[in-house]
């Protein structure tokens, strides 16, 4: 079904009209033919002056434009008058058989003048139409040697070209851009002369020792050419120029530029020239300047352009996809969809639709229910319309309807089909046939008679009981799982198949079950046993469900004994506690041990996440690098598991040799980012410091990491103020963003927190919120204690997780914390 078919008569939508696949608006394609009329007449109304000019002898209305020294000759004037007559009666678009004859008998005229004045020229003869009119008393006007009364070649070649132009444009099977072309041509024959006469050049005004073109006649080829162009506007070249598309406004801003600018830049360089600004090589290459500024301008204004075009049409093709996919899923839905409008009419029905009531599109197709639809599917129809417009909100019945086929039962949905305002502008229906289902309904109905006899051969233990957990039927599977025959057990408790110290909680249980409001079938695996007739107990799964049988309800059991399964449940287990300890040692020897520095005391913690424990991406590192300095990495691996953790093992690596070469914290990130960015998928956060003891000072840099709290020791804790630049692996090639670094003072005494976000994230929390009490606990653990005792800081740290960390057991995220304790005055440094 086409898009037409789909949306037919939809009132007050205008479309632009449409001709060669591009959208016009039909009051300019009015205008260009207007425009074309009005060319021709200017044309013609040139010519018929020189004619008359010719008739009288008036050698002023030969000339017509003062100051011109070449008169246009008098078949020139004819040929320009007969093109302007024809080009006239083509412009309108409707041509009249009588006017379309006359136009075409002109355009043939004019060819064959221009087309017997070239063969003159080349065979250096007359053919006595030269003075067939008029006696020649203009040779003297002339800028060459020519013969009297001929024609320029220029304007013959250019009069040959027009005529067979308006012959073509008057022949609709004849591509309009054959026509068109030929206008171009003719124009640029006529612009040729006037940049001859604009800039002073005579060779563009005559060839050889040929006559030269009158400039009035230059002016009236224009006219002309411009006339052919227009004359099938919504067809060819013409059409990219004047579609009310992004291809016209373009075409012409293009067109404008191409014919004004070059121009206008030759006469001003010509005009310094003969001013004597400058000379003739100067002024070449101020043009060539001019052109290349202009055209350049013009060229990133055409890609601005183009680059809206093309985000345009991939949203236009985005829309197109999904109403290709609308269209594919009405067409392939075994229901029948309709699309209303709010009046009643069809704008658009699925195969389905047409098939069920034996219509076709087109007899439904922008009609009402009543015109297309039994009196009974009106009724309905129209009662289900005025229930969706009032309430506004879905509605969904279940109908049956008398169809050409029988009668059938339906499910029907109608709802409103909004606009982005939420003004409704359509209404959808989609009737489903549920006439077998409805019967399928009526057959479990039946079935239910035949329900002793399947579960007869139920595969599993099978029992049901009545409310009160009395067994009204068994199958005999019963007899293999509970060495008890179905007879037995009908009339008993079915607590007396649990072992006796837990029957109480499987009464309980069942008791349950059965006051929920609508149970649902469950299936029980976990602590429940089942008693053998020889008093040994087994692991069962217990299926309960609940049926309406007779005004009374029933309790389905399905037993099943899961020995095997708990067997290799606890063989699961014990191979995952095994592979836990293998990743816990894998994590460990990935992460290290940071050194024991005597001048450096710190404490730190790890947890590991709950999702996969002992493996993640975080790291920290303690590395000593020169006599004074010494350096303190952190980072965290984005995501979780053993590919974290391999690539938190080889960031650890790089990362160590790196410091251990003397990085700045700014290279050391550098070379690390261009390592991440090697890897595929990966972002890394971190944050590398160097403390200097001697300067007490520090030195960080930091690539998208939580701030470092500090603890000086006459102040309050804080976060250092440091640049935080972006994730490694986020820099592309060519577009990186600089890591900086900041240096401050660290005195003596002074604490340092380094952690992972792990610490501090929270579902439903701020994390800066979090990082604020974070620091508020540094502040209260270490406030006035000795940082350089490392028994004091291993206490901070068991403090700081467990006011950060609710649950340490349940931490859905690894957790890492480091602390530093830089040594008082008193304390020593690194030795050198």
């Amino acid at each position: 079904m086409t898009r037409d078919q789909q949306m037919p008569g939809l009132s007050g939508v205008r479309s632009p009209e449409q001709a060669d696949g591009l959208p016009f608006r039909p009051c300019v394609l009015a205008t260009a033919r207007r425009v074309a009329r009005a060319a021709a007449l200017a044309a013609g109304l040139l010519g018929l002056v020189s004619l008359v000019g010719w008739v009288f002898g008036v050698d002023e209305l030969k000339d017509v434009l003062p100051g011109v020294s070449v008169a246009m000759k008098a078949n020139t004037a004819v040929a320009v008058v007969a093109l302007s007559v024809s080009l006239y009666v083509i412009s309108p678009g409707r041509i009249r058989p009588v006017a379309l004859a006359v136009s075409r008998a002109a355009a043939v005229l004019v060819a064959l003048l221009g087309a017997f004045t070239l063969a003159e020229d080349a065979i250096g003869a007359g053919l006595g139409i030269d003075e067939l009119l008029f006696t020649d008393d203009t040779v003297h006007q002339g800028t060459g040697s020519g013969s009297p009364g001929r024609m320029a070649p220029n304007t013959a070649a250019a009069l040959m070209a027009a005529g067979a132009g308006s012959l073509c444009a008057g022949v609709s099977r004849v591509p309009a851009w054959v026509s068109q072309i030929l206008g171009l041509a003719v124009g640029a024959l006529g612009m040729l002369r006037l940049y001859g006469a604009a800039y002073g050049v005579p060779e563009l005004e005559q060839f050889g020792p040929y006559t030269g073109m009158a400039l009035h006649t230059a002016v009236a080829l224009v006219l002309v050419g411009a006339a052919l162009f227009l004359a099938r506007p919504g067809e060819g070249p013409a059409a990219l120029l004047l579609n009310a598309g992004t291809t016209g406004a373009l075409g012409r801003w293009l067109f404008v530029t191409v014919v004004v600018v070059p121009p206008l830049l030759g006469w001003a360089v010509l005009a310094a020239e003969d001013a004597g600004l400058f000379g003739d090589r100067l002024g070449t290459g101020l043009l060539v300047f001019g052109h290349v500024a202009v055209f350049t301008a013009v060229i990133f204004t055409t890609l601005a352009v183009g680059r809206r075009v093309e985000v345009a049409h991939a949203r236009l093709e985005w829309r197109v996809r999904q109403n290709d996919l609308l269209q594919a899923f009405m067409e392939h839905t075994p229901a029948m969809v309709f699309i209303k409008d709010l009046e009643g009419r069809f704008l658009a029905v699925n195969t389905t639709f047409t098939q069920t009531l034996q219509l076709s599109r087109e007899q439904v197709l922008g009609r009402r229910d009543q015109d297309v639809l039994p009196p009974d599917l009106t009724r309905q129809g129209q009662a289900s319309d005025l229930a969706v417009l009032k309430e506004g909100r879905p509605v969904q019945r279940q109908k049956t309807f008398a169809l050409p086929g029988g009668r059938r039962e339906f499910l029907s949905t109608r709802f409103l089909l909004n606009d982005a305002s939420g003004a409704p502008y359509a209404l959808c229906g989609v009737y489903i046939d549920i006439t077998d289902r409805v019967a399928a309904e009526r057959e479990v109905r039946r079935s239910h008679r035949r329900f002793l006899a399947l579960l007869e051969s139920a595969p599993d233990a099978t029992l049901i009981t009545d409310g009160d957990g009395t067994v009204v039927m068994a199958n005999p599977q019963v007899k293999r799982l509970f060495g008890r025959a179905p007879g037995e057990l009908v009339g008993t408790d079915v607590v007396g198949l649990v072992p006796t110290a837990r029957r109480r909680r499987h009464h309980a249980l069942l008791g349950a079950y059965l006051r929920l409001r609508d149970p649902k079938p469950t299936v029980l695996d976990r602590d429940l046993y089942g008693l053998r007739g020889d008093g040994s107990e087994f692991p069962v799964e217990v299926s309960v469900s609940s049926l309406r049988a007779e005004q009374e309800t029933l309790v389905v059991l399905t037993v099943r004994d899961i020995t095997e399964r708990r067997r290799q449940e606890a063989e699961r287990a014990e191979r995952y506690e095994q592979q836990r300890r293998i990743a816990y040692t894998l994590q460990h020897s990935l992460m290290g041990e940071p050194p024991r520095l005597t001048y450096l005391p710190c404490a730190h913690r790890y947890l590991a996440s709950v999702r996969d424990p002992g493996v993640g991406g975080d790291w920290f590192d303690v590395i000593p690098l020169d006599g004074h300095r010494t350096g303190v990495l952190i980072g965290d691996v984005m995501g979780r598991g053993l590919e974290a953790a391999a690539v938190m093992g080889q960031l650890r690596a790089a990362s160590h040799a790196l410091a251990r070469t003397g990085a700045t914290p700014s290279g050391l990130m550098r070379a690390l980012d261009a390592f991440v960015g090697d890897l595929a998928d990966q972002l890394v956060t971190s944050v590398y410091l160097v403390l200097d003891h001697g300067r007490h000072e520090v030195t960080l840099c930091s690539a998208g990491h939580l701030p470092v709290i500090a603890l000086p020791p006459d102040g309050p804790a804080c976060r250092l103020g440091a640049p935080v630049g972006v994730p490694l692996g986020v820099n592309e090639a060519g577009h990186a963003v600089p890591f900086e670094e900041a240096t401050m003072p660290l005195p003596p005494g002074s604490a340092l927190v380094l952690y992972t976000d792990g610490l501090v994230e929270r579902p439903g929390t701020d994390i800066d919120a979090q990082v604020d009490v974070l620091t508020h606990t540094v502040d209260d653990v270490l406030k006035g204690a000795l940082v350089d005792d490392p028994g004091i800081l291993d206490q901070a740290a068991d403090r700081l997780i467990r006011t950060l960390i609710v649950d340490a057991d349940a931490s859905d995220d690894d957790v890492t914390l480091l602390l530093l304790g830089v040594p008082g005055r008193e304390g020593r440094g690194p030795r050198p």
